[in-house]
C-alpha cells in the first residue's frame, strides 16, 4: 500500500492506496473477480508522535475509546495508540455502544463508460445513471430479498447471530463485536465484554449530483463478455470526500451526527477512484474509514454494498462493511502505528498502521445466514497481536478470526 496526498485532503493527510489492478475480461462466471478491490483510511492530521493517538482521544471525549502500549517483540519497541471501547485487558470492562448512523447516499453521473481498452482507459459517451442504495435491485439480487439498504440493517454487523470460530463460540452478538472478543478471547472478561453498533438511527437518502468528468457508470458490457447484472459506478473519492465534509457532515450535524457518533454513507454498487475515474488504474476503493477535514475527531465511514460481483465473492454484500467497520474500532483515527508490515492481502509493500482489514483484503470469514434468508459474505480480519507480537492473545491461539494467519507478521517488513 502506497501513501500519497490528495490533493483535496488536507495537507497533513494521507491517503493510502493499493496500486495493483487486474483486468480480467472475458472470465465466467459472476462470482470470478474482474476488478480488484482496494481500501484506504484517511488519516486524522495529527500524527507523527507516539502520542498523537492519545492526543486524539483528548480530544473527543464522545468517542468511548481506550489507549494501549505494547512493547513489540518483533522490533523489540513500544507502541501506543487507542481503539474504539474499554480496554479488553480490564477485567471490570463491560459493554460499550456507539450511536451509529446509516446513510444512504444517492449517486448521480451523467457519464456512461462504454468499454475499456488494454490499458484500463475508459471509452465513454454522455448519459445518466442513478445509483440508489435504497432500490430493490431485482437484476443482481433477485426477487427477494433484493433490497441493499434493508439487507443492510438486516445484516449480522447491526443485528445479532451466532459467531463460531475454529469450534470456539464467541458469542451471540454483532459481527465486529464478535471480531473484538475473538482479537482479544484470552484476556476479555467473556462474560460482560461487547463493543456495539448502536442505538442505529437511519436517515432519509441524501443525493448527490457527480459533474461528469468526475464519476461514470460503467455499463454491463464495458469488460467484454460475459455481462455483468448492473453498472458499476465510479467517482472521484477526492471531490466525493471533500462533498461529505463540506456540504453532508455539516448539514447532518443539526440531527445528531458528531464526533461521538459513527455515521456510515451507505453506497450500492458505487466504488472510487484515486482522480479520473476514466482510467481504470486509479480504481477501485470500495470504502474507507476517515476524519473530518473541519474536525479531525470526527470519523465516519461511506462503503459500498456490492451485487455486481465484479470483485468476487469475498467482495460481496457486507463483506466491504466488515473491513471499514472492523478497521474504524481498531483504528480510528487511522494513526495507531505498528511495527513495519507487508506483502499481503491488498499491501503490496510496507505499511505501519492497525488496519486489521488490509493484510486480509479478499480473504472471507464464514458466512453466516440471517433469519431473512440472506447469506451474508464478511471478510477474514488481522488481530491486534499480529501486528505487534508472536504472542496471541486472540480465539485459538490464532492471529487472525478465521486462521488464516497463524503466527505475527515476522521480522518487521523492509
Amino acid at each position: 500500500m502506497k501513501c500519497m496526498k490528495s490533493p483535496f485532503f488536507s495537507v497533513a493527510v494521507l491517503v493510502c492506496v493499493a496500486l495493483t489492478v487486474t483486468f480480467a475480461a472475458g472470465q465466467a462466471g459472476a462470482q470470478s473477480a474482474r476488478l480488484t478491490a482496494k481500501h484506504f483510511v484517511k488519516r486524522a492530521p495529527i500524527r507523527g508522535t507516539a502520542a498523537a493517538p492519545l492526543a486524539a482521544a483528548a480530544a473527543a471525549p464522545g468517542l468511548p475509546l481506550w489507549t494501549f502500549n505494547v512493547e513489540s517483540n518483533r522490533d523489540g519497541n513500544e507502541y501506543t495508540g487507542v481503539m474504539v471501547g474499554t480496554s479488553p485487558f480490564d477485567e471490570g470492562s463491560g459493554q460499550t455502544s456507539v450511536a451509529t448512523q446509516v446513510v444512504p447516499i444517492v449517486i448521480r453521473t451523467h457519464t456512461i463508460g462504454t468499454a475499456v481498452s488494454a490499458k484500463g482507459i475508459i471509452s465513454t459517451t454522455p448519459g445518466d445513471t442513478t445509483f440508489n442504495p435504497t432500490r430493490n435491485d431485482r437484476a443482481c439480487l433477485g426477487s427477494r430479498n433484493n433490497n441493499p439498504f434493508r439487507l443492510f440493517l438486516q445484516s449480522p454487523l447491526l443485528q445479532t447471530a451466532d459467531f463460531n470460530y475454529g469450534g470456539t463460540d464467541v458469542g451471540t452478538t454483532q459481527g465486529t463485536d464478535a471480531f473484538q472478543r475473538a482479537n482479544f478471547w484470552k484476556v476479555i472478561n467473556r462474560e460482560s465484554y461487547h463493543v456495539l453498533l448502536g442505538p442505529i438511527t437511519t436517515f432519509d437518502p441524501i443525493v448527490i449530483d457527480i459533474p461528469a468528468a468526475s464519476g461514470l457508470a460503467l455499463a454491463t458490457t464495458a469488460l467484454g463478455p460475459p455481462g455483468f447484472c448492473a453498472p458499476l459506478g465510479i467517482i472521484d473519492i477526492n471531490l466525493f470526500d471533500l462533498l461529505l465534509n463540506n456540504n453532508v457532515l455539516p448539514a447532518l450535524a443539526a440531527r445528531g451526527v458528531n464526533h461521538g457518533t459513527f455515521p456510515i454513507f451507505f453506497l450500492h454498487n458505487l466504488v472510487m477512484s484515486a482522480g479520473d475515474p476514466t482510467n481504470l488504474n486509479n480504481c477501485c476503493f470500495l470504502g474507507y474509514h476517515g476524519t473530518g477535514n473541519a474536525d479531525p475527531t470526527q470519523t465516519y465511514s461511506p462503503l459500498d454494498f456490492d451485487s455486481t460481483g465484479l470483485f468476487g465473492v469475498s467482495g460481496l454484500d457486507t463483506a466491504v462493511a466488515s473491513h471499514e467497520i472492523g478497521e474504524w474500532m481498531n483504528d480510528p483515527f487511522g494513526n495507531n502505528p505498528t511495527p513495519p508490515w507487508g506483502h499481503t492481502g491488498q499491501v503490496g509493500a510496507c505499511q505501519n498502521n492497525l488496519e486489521v482489514g488490509d493484510p486480509l483484503t479478499g480473504t472471507e470469514a464464514p458466512r453466516i445466514a440471517m433469519q431473512n434468508g440472506f447469506t451474508y459474505h464478511l471478510q477474514e480480519l488481522a488481530f491486534f497481536s499480529w501486528f505487534y507480537t508472536s504472542h496471541s492473545v486472540g480465539v485459538n491461539g490464532w492471529f487472525s478470526d478465521n486462521g488464516t494467519f497463524l503466527t505475527d507478521a515476522g521480522p518487521p517488513c523492509k
